[in-house]
């Protein structure tokens, strides 16, 4: 009864034609595209996303960037954007999980298993392993913990070739920049140019998890709200699913 309620609440929304605008971590581009088109077509709403790592998101927001919802890949930055009165507090949830992976090129001969001490560095020789910045964009920060968790953080760190997003260091491996890379598990399955070498340990690193809110400043309120219940939906769900996210809203 609760999704028939929610996607009734969405219809609703056919006549307002307000452009909402979301600030989204890059890593949820494959799916929330998919989403997002799906939902203009049944409700004629427009949306414009923004997508970026996390960090740069939260920061262009605390700066009045006009965005209207964000779905950050971690807690910490939409925690950072709360505790600024920027987001309506009673409209956040976590949205989505994912899981950390090791990825190289499709055609790479590289068989590692993670582990405590796996000879990453070793691996890597003289070479590259493409990470998100790993001081401030989510998949940088949990790869980081993982290394470290591992123990092969201070001999990998001289190695790491930072991105400003996780698409970013996913490109630098799909386009045979780096021989491995650490990601998402969804980006692996968003890029047919790379294959997943192994998966890390929950326990290496905090859960990965996607929180969503609206900005207190936006003007679309009605609009908003709709897009968000939509997400809620099997057919807004099924979307993150199929492209390997974890659903964590029922």
């Amino acid at each position: 009864m609760l999704v028939s309620t929610l996607w009734a609440d969405a219809q609703a929304q056919k006549t307002d034609t307000s452009t909402i605008t979301i600030f989204a971590a890059a890593s949820l581009r494959n799916a929330l595209n998919d989403a997002v088109k799906a939902y203009e077509k049944s409700t004629g709403n427009k949306i414009v996303i923004s997508y970026a790592g996390s960090s740069a998101l939260a920061k262009q927001i605390e700066q009045g960037a006009p965005a209207d919802i964000f779905i950050s890949a971690d807690l910490d930055w939409m925690d950072y954007v709360q505790k600024k009165d920027l987001v309506k507090t009673d409209t956040r949830f976590n949205l989505l999980g994912n899981r950390l992976v090791l990825i190289a090129p499709k055609d790479s001969k590289i068989d590692l298993k993670i582990a405590k001490d796996f000879p990453l560095a070793a691996t890597l020789g003289d070479n590259h392993i493409a990470m998100a910045n790993v001081k401030a964009v989510p998949a940088g920060k949990y790869g980081h913990a993982a290394l470290e968790k591992l123990g092969v953080w201070k001999d990998v760190e001289p190695k790491v070739a930072q991105a400003d997003n996780v698409r970013a260091a996913l490109a630098l491996v799909a386009q045979g920049e780096a021989p491995l890379g650490i990601v998402y598990e969804t980006d692996a399955a968003a890029e047919p140019k790379v294959k997943i070498v192994d998966a890390f340990p929950a326990d290496t690193h905090p859960p990965i998890i996607y929180p969503i809110a609206i900005i207190a400043a936006s003007k679309n309120a009605d609009a908003d709200t709709a897009f968000v219940n939509y997400l809620k939906t099997p057919e807004a769900q099924a979307f993150f699913t199929k492209q390997g996210f974890t659903v964590l809203t029922k």
